[in-house]
């Protein structure tokens, strides 16, 4: 059977579909680039906040009108599974994100005309193994757990993920080895929360340990670290990410906000004080380091003077890298039914001030750069002689790009040096030395 899979979301996501495509694969199904020609089509949903909820829905309506089997998978089916099911009569197959195993079961028995459901609540062991990896795979996510123990009162993740599950380390040195024989350069590392890998095994956080093993993985070049809660950033691995030259200096670090008060409502460890004494310990260690945040603005009973404490907050820390979600209140969490719920339009003002001040902080953040030498990893070529790529600092679809004029001939994945000459509120500009 020839398969098409759409997948939306986050990198999380992402990866679930190429697990998904490997368990097809070792049962003799083919993945497909084009929808049209496949026997059936799978739509990855993301049911993270509401524009992801409708992005995934009309995706879904798009790819029912190929008139294929329709398979209906991740987030948005595991969160309202039955009823989702019911409502939506367009899709053949529903399955929620622990039930990428039983597909190719479901699709060969599947019969015309019947409709068919499976979700689980979470997945007795990790399938990484099975993944599908790409042609060039030079940059691929490694997912080091599952699911998240945080019960923080704006997100609905545990409740569609499950319990926080951490990989065994073996099996994701394993996962390491494969990708760099294939050609993966860049491993960027993914969870819930990566700083928690491990904390399931033995009561104790591991993921410096992980780190400096995939530090001895031959072919990996750089290595990334999203998604780190800052009160598990601990010691031992800011002096590995310090001391390893494959980690990159660069860390997601998503903080949410940058007032107590409402930092205690979203049900987040995290303190003002905390926060600054993590990055001046995270900057004192390496002075080149990147720091990216998230942030949302507009929770429920944010005052003004919350939201100017969070305003001085990127003022302050100067974030390399930060985005802005507005809040949306997502229902069968605390947030939503919490009182002093915001306006919209104060929501879109508030994000609006933020974003313009960052803008002036990425502004001068990249003009800091021009005359500096630089690796940069190729993504793509723009045009002859101008290729888009990015730095050590920069996550692949998250971050910034640079722009490479170039002499020579390259290929997406081709580690280069270059010397920045110009730059932009976002983006730089070099030449290839």
């Amino acid at each position: 059977m020839k398969i098409f899979i759409e997948t939306l979301g986050c990198p999380k996501n992402f990866n679930d579909s190429d697990v998904a495509a490997g368990i097809l694969q070792d049962r003799g199904h083919e993945i497909v680039e084009i929808p049209s020609e496949a026997d059936a089509i799978m739509v990855n949903t993301c049911g993270f906040i509401n524009d992801a909820k409708k992005e995934s829905i009309e995706r879904i309506f798009d790819m029912a009108s190929f008139g294929k089997i329709l398979v209906v998978s991740g987030c948005l089916s595991q969160r309202y599974n039955d009823d989702f099911f019911e409502e939506l009569k367009e899709a053949d197959i529903m399955i929620g994100v622990n039930d990428y195993s039983k597909l190719p079961d479901i699709l060969e028995n599947h019969e015309k005309g019947k409709r068919e459901k499976s979700f689980s609540m979470y997945e007795k062991e990790f399938i990484s193994r099975s993944r599908k990896i790409s042609d060039n795979p030079y940059t691929a996510t490694i997912k080091i757990s599952g699911g998240c123990n945080n019960r923080c009162t704006y997100c609905i993740i545990p409740f569609i993920r499950g319990p926080y599950r951490s990989v065994p380390m073996e099996d994701i040195i394993q996962e390491a080895k494969r990708l760099a024989q294939a050609g993966t350069k860049e491993l960027i590392l993914i969870a819930q929360d990566t700083t928690a890998y491990g904390m399931d095994f033995d009561g104790n956080y591991h993921l410096a340990e992980l780190l400096e093993k995939l530090c001895k993985v031959e072919g990996i070049e750089w290595i990334r670290i999203l998604y780190a809660y800052e009160d598990r950033i601990t010691d031992d691995l800011i002096k590995v990410m310090a001391r390893e030259e494959k980690i990159c200096k660069y860390i997601d670090i998503p903080l949410q906000h940058g007032a107590d008060n409402v930092l205690q409502k979203m049900d987040r460890r995290s303190t003002k004080k905390s926060i600054h004494e993590t990055i001046q310990k995270l900057r004192e260690a390496m002075a080149d380091i990147h720091i990216r945040t998230t942030l949302i603005v507009g929770f429920p009973g944010e005052t003004e003077e919350d939201f100017e404490e969070l305003l001085d907050m990127v003022e302050s820390e100067k974030f390399d890298r930060l985005g802005v979600f507005t809040y949306s209140a997502e229902e069968g969490t605390k947030a939503a039914e919490m009182a002093g719920q915001i306006p919209e339009e104060v929501k879109e003002e508030r994000y609006n001030q933020i974003m313009r001040v960052q803008m002036e902080i990425n502004n001068e953040s990249n003009k800091d750069k021009i005359g500096f030498e630089m690796d940069v990893i190729i993504d793509e070529e723009e045009e002859k002689g101008i290729y888009v790529g990015r730095t050590r600092y920069d996550a692949p679809e998250i971050d910034n790009s640079v722009l490479v004029r170039t002499l020579k001939e390259h290929q997406p994945g081709d580690i280069i040096r270059v010397k920045i000459t110009d730059a932009f509120d976002y983006d730089i500009v070099g030449e290839e030395i």
